[in-house]
């Protein structure tokens, strides 16, 4: 009697040890149970859904003056679409949006103060330009799914891809249409050395169709906007007292008596590029110049060339910003914004 009441009590003990943790963790298990199932959805999904994909951006809509909240993968593709044609290859087109990304993610990291409506960018070229899909499919018309369904392969193809060097995010991925053959280190043009805007040939922007340019000006209006009187005969005007060493373009430029920098010509006259020459005629003045735009950072039409010789998305942020990375968005980075 007493060994099987031994026995009994020694099965007793057992289901009690086997039992108990299940008491005890069931109830646990059932507080998380609509978390673990999230969690198992997102694991057996087609996708694993992207940090950045989502984050929230706030967009200034300078002629509407008002803020549009919208997906930072929405706000891409409208950057893209505006900032560079569409025509482009696919690869130059990821290339576009990893200078866009990068831009954007250091306004959301560290929050602008002086746009209205406490926005993080604008759309305009004070940032970066910027449509909504129903304003490219006025723009575009019967082009609109052609081109848009191109522009969000790249902006998912390259999907939490950013520029880096040294472990940090780039402050200053920047890009314009054209060089006049090579492009230009980032103190020539804005007086601030930039380890990464360093000047690199660019041969291939020849093929572009904003290579060259001829455009022509009163007298009148050269002498008001520079602020200078002319030489009455005609002739060449003016004269490069100095070369940028980077981009060959105009250092300094002698005229009227006075001495500007090639950014000072440019930006006064209005002029497409730093690189320009100067003819006059009776009341008018000629100007011829070669690329288009500051020069400094990406060229986007040599990011299409390179992409149209079989190049990457990669190589070509690579080869335009030196010494940089490719990199993915971080958690950390996604909790701070």
């Amino acid at each position: 009697m007493k060994k099987r009441t031994i026995i009994v009590s020694i099965v007793l003990l057992l289901t009690v040890i086997l039992v108990m943790p299940s008491l005890i963790v069931l109830p646990l298990n059932q507080e998380h149970a609509s978390e673990a199932k999230q969690l198992s959805k997102k694991k057996s999904g087609p996708k694993v859904v992207a940090l950045s994909a989502s984050v929230p951006v706030s967009v200034y809509r300078a002629e509407a003056k008002s803020v549009d909240q919208m997906s930072l993968d929405d706000y891409l593709v409208g950057v893209v679409a505006c900032e560079m044609p569409a025509e482009f290859d696919i690869e130059a087109l990821k290339a576009q949006t990893l200078a866009a990304r990068t831009y954007v993610m250091n306004r959301l990291l560290n929050k602008p103060n002086s746009i209205p409506g406490g926005a993080e960018v604008r759309d305009t070229t004070a940032d970066q330009v910027y449509k909504s899909k129903s304003e490219l499919k006025q723009l575009w018309g019967s082009d609109f799914n052609r081109k848009i369904k191109k522009i969000e392969q790249a902006v998912q193809e390259t999907e939490d891809q950013i520029i880096t060097y040294q472990g940090q995010i780039i402050q200053s991925p920047l890009f314009f249409s054209t060089s006049n053959g090579y492009t230009e280190n980032s103190e020539n043009y804005w007086e601030t050395k930039i380890p990464y805007l360093r000047s690199v040939p660019s041969p291939w922007d020849k093929t572009s169709p904003k290579y060259t340019w001829t455009q022509k000006m009163s007298v009148a209006t050269v002498e008001a906007d520079l602020g200078i009187q002319l030489p009455q005969q005609d002739g060449e005007l003016g004269k490069v007292t100095k070369w940028t060493t980077g981009g060959k373009q105009v250092g300094s430029f002698s005229i009227g008596g006075n001495t500007f920098t090639g950014r000072d010509i440019r930006e006064k006259l209005g002029l497409r590029s730093a690189d320009f020459s100067m003819t006059r005629k009776g009341n008018d003045v000629t100007i011829t110049t070669k690329g288009y735009g500051h020069g400094v950072g990406m060229s986007q039409y040599g990011a299409d060339a390179l992409a149209k010789k079989g190049k990457t998305y990669k190589q070509i942020i690579e080869y335009y910003y030196t010494g940089v990375q490719i990199s993915k968005v971080t958690p950390q980075m996604v909790n701070k914004m």
